[in-house]
């Protein structure tokens, strides 16, 4: 019972804090919209694009995994209920968390579902679960993987002698929830909807940023910028994945789904909300 009061409490927090990003970001919309007619501008019309965070539901190299049995039965349809609330967005393009070089046989598995749907698929795990089943409904004849894979140190802190401020990064990871007490839930223990619904809140999102590459800029030797550089190796190969998405041909009409792991959706989302290409809606039109 104490658990269950936690989880709703912390829930409640998440929630107060989205609908004080949300209007917020109603407040400086309106103002840049104000600003722009005045000027006797034309708003342009932007690509939308629905960045949807998950873990990843099948084997993964990943440091830390959420708990998933990919060939359950149960599974297996929760992840297909969550494929139908999200292919409402109506989706014209799909990008998943599959390198680019790999799209040849992405294809071939996504080929081969479409012949005999009712077959369960697990291939990258969610890519199976979700991307195809979203592609399927939406009509789609293929989907597009735009990961790219770069290799960096999460543990460098850990591993030299850190002279910048090792009592930050420290004590950041002994509690990396101590700023943010409301994320301190055991995801293995919710059902696979409330699982989304956390990892795309806006403040797990940032918390993402932080844990895999930020923290990491308050490591460093005497005169190095150890952590600094490893933490930078993300940021690159996340700016790479957002190149990747580039690479596919699209008009304004189009609506993008990408499905990735969290820390990417983080990322996607900082590069998408600055750019003069496309905009983010909210995850959370979809997730009822």
């Amino acid at each position: 019972m104490k658990s269950k009061i936690l989880l709703l409490a912390g829930l409640i927090a998440l929630s107060s804090c989205k609908e004080a990003v949300e209007k917020k970001t109603s407040i400086a919309t309106e103002q840049t919209e104000n600003a722009v007619v005045k000027e006797g501008t034309a708003i342009p019309q932007k690509i939308q694009v629905l960045n949807f965070a998950t873990f990843h539901m099948g084997t993964t190299t990943d440091e830390s995994s959420t708990e998933f049995d990919e060939n359950d039965q149960k599974n297996q349809q929760d992840a297909k209920a969550i494929a139908s609330m999200i292919a409402q967005f109506k989706p014209t393009i799909i990008c998943v968390e599959v390198p680019w070089e790999k799209n040849e046989a992405l294809d071939e598995k996504y080929q081969a579902f479409l012949a005999a749907p009712e077959k369960p698929t697990t291939y990258y795990g969610e890519v199976g679960l979700v991307a195809f089943e979203v592609a399927r409904l939406s009509e789609l004849s293929k989907i597009y993987g735009i990961d790219h894979k770069m290799g960096y140190n999460y543990r460098i802190g850990r591993e030299i002698e850190n002279a910048i401020d090792p009592k930050t990064h420290d004590s950041y990871y002994a509690d990396p929830f101590k700023s943010t007490p409301a994320l301190a839930v055991n995801m293995d223990t919710l059902p696979l909807l409330d699982k989304l619904k956390l990892m795309n809140h806006p403040t797990f999102l940032d918390f993402l940023i932080t844990v895999n590459a930020d923290i990491l800029a308050f490591v460093g030797t005497e005169n190095g910028f150890e952590g600094a550089d490893e933490a930078a190796k993300y940021y690159q190969r996340n700016l790479r994945i957002y190149s990747n998405l580039n690479r596919i041909p699209m008009t304004q009409k189009d609506r993008v789904f990408i499905l990735s792991g969290g820390s990417h959706t983080a990322f996607l989302n900082e590069f998408i909300n600055r750019s003069p290409k496309y905009e983010t809606v909210d995850v959370f039109e979809y997730l009822k």
